[in-house]
């Protein structure tokens, strides 16, 4: 039943379908058949190391034992903030195989925001770059405890996590994984000033990539690489759960610059990439990267609905075919649609939904729209076809259960867009209704930048919203009001955003309004607010 929701705010599972195909069944086994099969070819290639299939299953055996000698046990969380590089795939592989969950810490977030996701998951254990465990160190009172800080620093033999590893004993026996228990929390940027941790299972983790190896349905070549940072859990499930599954070679790309990422390109040979339209942007754009470059990239891939039309027109010359666009959301995880790569795109248009997924439209009391009528967007499993009733939503939001009846309701995640469905089953996005801002690929939650906004003293009142732009998507913007008396400086408003939450979130233009434009519900009509930005 949907009020069936656990004390930790996840839902008990009932349906266990196995994922087709004769492939792993949970990530704890996902390297078990090449390993057999291929031991020698080559698999994850990062700044500080090439491993093939049997060489990295043996790193994921020591690095199992380490995280058992600190303490880590099945169903615990343990929290990572590292570079894409050899050391996360190989951490986030050990904490699958003893059976414990992951928790991806993105780097560029303010040390408060990564105290906050620590302690709202109750990590006991977080893996960092020196400068991030130091950074981290710095919050005291406001982490968990008991919570055990390791350094990771792959040039430097002593530091705390390489001691470690190079000590670990023989391999332990594995352990029995559940595929259906909680494996991975990842956390999207609240609607209500906090950001939410959607929880999910093994099972949830594999079946993207299971679906693509059986169907084909996103280009699959020899070398993959993953230019977006591997702390967020959707670049996992894209790039290596999905590459290891295919037996192929995983690039961990460190740069994200036009050079840097030309660079990997040439080097390794990488055939595709999930992106951003900025990071295609610059790279089709940069005057010092050449033709010859990127040779071997074929049709990186981007998120979002909606491509600046330069960087459509840029693909275009250069790949020859359209921009592959996908629509998804960290509690899906990853995409539910994708365009085909041939259709040309047009406004909020983002593809057909992938075999496992049935895309619903609803209106407000939960009934079918007709095609090309507006409504949420609602995901459910597929009730046809070779993969139905084989995908599971998310097991729920981390210690929030009124969240988790909220969006889990009657077999369907709601997502909270709304959207249209045509004729032939492609989805247009219409509008969010959480009032999400894509600034160049990374989501931007209006609220919770409004709440930092107003925590500054002098500070009412304040409205958070997107505006176009060419490179970036959207731009994200503010609109303040001050307390009677108090005034202040926009540079100093954009400063304390900064102090406390990622750069990409701190507003690029803040304007101070005598008075907020309210409607009846005394509600900010934001959309009157547009005008100061143009």
């Amino acid at each position: 039943m949907d009020e069936e929701v656990e004390e930790n705010g996840l839902r008990p599972v009932a349906a266990r379908p196995l994922i087709p195909g004769g492939g792993p069944q949970t990530v704890a086994a996902l390297l078990d058949r090449w390993v057999a099969e291929s031991p020698d070819r080559l698999a994850l290639v990062g700044r500080h190391g090439r491993l093939s299939y049997a060489a990295l299953d043996q790193e994921v055996e020591r690095a199992a034992r380490a995280l058992v000698e600190l303490g880590l046990g099945p169903g615990q969380r343990v929290a990572a903030c590292l570079p894409n590089d050899v050391d996360i795939v190989v951490v986030f592989l050990a904490s699958q195989r003893l059976g414990a969950i992951w928790v991806g810490v993105n780097r560029v977030l303010a040390g408060p925001e990564k105290a906050y996701m620590l302690r709202d998951s109750g990590a006991c254990l977080y893996l960092a770059t020196p400068e991030m465990a130091e950074e981290i160190e710095a919050c005291g009172a406001d982490l968990p405890q008991p919570l055990r800080i390791v350094g990771v620093d792959p040039e430097a033999p002593d530091s705390e996590w390489m001691r470690l590893h190079e000590a670990a004993g023989p391999p332990l026996p594995r352990p029995v994984v559940d595929p259906f228990a909680p494996a991975a929390i990842a956390y999207t940027s609240g609607t209500t000033g906090f950001p939410k941790g959607a929880v999910h299972s093994q099972h949830n983790l594999l079946l993207p990539g299971a679906v693509t190896h059986l169907t084909g349905n996103r280009p699959q070549p020899a070398s993959h690489g993953v230019v977006l940072p591997l702390t967020i859990l959707n670049l996992f499930v894209l790039g290596p759960i999905s590459i290891f599954q295919d037996g192929r070679t995983c690039v961990c790309m460190d740069r994200i610059d036009a050079l840097g990422v030309a660079e990997w390109v040439r080097e390794e040979q990488i055939g595709t990439f999930d992106g951003v339209p900025t990071i295609i942007h610059d790279l089709l754009t940069h005057p010092d990267v050449r033709k010859e470059d990127l040779a071997s990239l074929t049709a990186p891939a981007m998120g979002g609905a909606d491509s600046p039309p330069e960087v459509v027109k840029l693909f275009r010359e250069r790949f020859g075919g359209e921009v592959t666009i996908g629509y998804g959301m960290t509690e899906a995880p990853t995409a539910v649609t994708w365009t085909d790569g041939k259709t040309p795109p047009a406004p909020g248009l983002c593809g057909t939904p992938v075999p496992q997924v049935e895309i619903e439209i609803l209106d407000e009391v939960g009934r079918a729209m007709p095609a090309g009528e507006v409504g949420e967007i609602c995901v459910r499993p597929a009730r046809n076809g070779p993969f139905a009733g084989v995908y599971t939503p998310m097991l729920g939001y981390w210690q929030r259960p009124d969240a988790t009846r909220k969006v889990l309701r009657e077999g369907r995640y709601h997502t909270g867009d709304l959207g249209s469905l045509a004729e032939g089953g492609s989805l247009s996005i219409r509008g969010r209704r959480n009032e999400l801002i894509l600034r160049g690929g990374a989501n931007v939650y209006p609220a919770e930048v409004e709440r930092v906004l107003q925590s500054h003293a002098a500070v009412a009142c304040a409205a958070v919203l997107g505006v176009p732009d060419e490179r970036l998507g959207e731009r994200v913007v503010a609109a303040v009001q001050c307390r009677e008396g108090a005034d202040v400086e926009a540079e100093e408003l954009r400063t304390h955003v900064r102090r406390q939450l990622a750069r990409y979130k701190v507003p690029d233009v803040v304007r101070v309004v005598a008075e907020m434009p309210r409607n009846a519900m005394n509600k900010i009509v934001k959309g009157r607010l547009r005008s100061l930005f143009e």
